[in-house]
């Protein structure tokens, strides 16, 4: 999901070279260094991440060989290529207490596998002697190519009369184009700057809010909905294995002075990925007819 966010957004001074599974694996160091040694790029883009948040919790070597061994792997190897490193980190990595939107230099206190292990990712990146590298934290992604809790919320008000929706945890949505081209920002910038950032849309709503708006907008593009009504309940009422960060808003103040980027409002970048979704529908649509 994000990877295809990048390529699309990608200048033109850069040459993408894409590398993915079974081919490539950021858990095998000797094929991560040997692989970057013959490519020899000036950017790594780490995209692959093990992101089934419950999944985390019942497949844990998994998840620590993914998100935590494989981006030291690659801080390790790009120490010894010679090349600059950008993570995609999550806000699964604070503990949701703070009650304010958090900062890139508040203390880490993960509560599930799946942001220890992120956290633990994060560290061995710091801790690789690599300095040319960019950690971005981000949150509540969604976008084309990918599962998401747009689409999920899209598919289920076209299917049923009722949706239950937590209301009781809070973040930020953040559309994968927008994380795409803050990233490019971020290379962009002199070699002082390098370090941890957050970024995520502007504004904040929790997860029931978030599903009304989508449902808002729907309507209001015209489509056909079952969906009759909307119920907030609380996590508790909807028990997953790991634990969810209450309150996950991140601060992106940090990266905002330091590119002078706009960040879109979360509502906004919402209209663009449903207007671009029903147009991409519309196109696929028409090239099944035609075949």
């Amino acid at each position: 999901m994000l990877a295809g966010a990048v390529k699309r957004n990608c200048p033109q001074k850069y040459h993408i070279v894409p590398l993915d599974l079974p081919g490539f694996d950021i858990t095998d160091y000797n094929l991560v260094f040997n692989t970057l040694a013959q490519v020899k790029p000036d950017v790594i883009m780490n995209c692959a991440a093990y992101t089934n948040v419950d999944g985390c919790e019942s497949e844990k070597a998994l998840a620590s060989q993914v998100n935590a061994r494989g981006p030291g792997n690659l801080a390790r190897a790009a120490k010894l290529t010679g090349a600059r490193l950008v993570h995609i980190s999550t806000d699964f990595v604070f503990d949701g207490e703070k009650g304010l939107p958090y900062i890139e230099e508040d203390v880490v206190d993960p509560q599930s596998v799946y942001g220890t292990t992120k956290a633990q990712g994060e560290k061995a990146i710091v801790e690789s002697g690599l300095a040319a590298y960019f950690i971005v934290r981000t949150s509540w992604l969604y976008g084309p190519g990918g599962k998401n809790f747009v689409d999920t919320i899209i598919r289920l008000a076209k299917e049923n009369d009722i949706l239950r929706i937590v209301s009781d945890q809070v973040g930020c949505p953040t559309y994968t184009e927008d994380l795409a081209q803050a990233v490019f920002s971020l290379l962009s910038l002199n070699d002082t700057h390098y370090g941890i950032y957050h970024y995520a849309n502007e504004g904040q709503c929790s997860w029931y809010e978030f599903g009304q708006e989508i449902i808002r907008q729907l309507r209001k593009k015209g489509d056909s909905l079952m969906v009759k009504e909307t119920i907030a309940i609380e996590g508790k009422d909807y028990p997953q294995p790991a634990k969810r960060p209450a309150f996950s808003v991140l601060s992106t103040e940090k990266i905002r002075q330091a590119t002078g980027i706009p960040i879109p409002f979360w509502k906004d970048s919402l209209k663009t990925y449903i207007r671009t979704r029903s147009s991409d529908n519309l196109l696929a649509q028409i090239r099944e007819n035609h075949q």
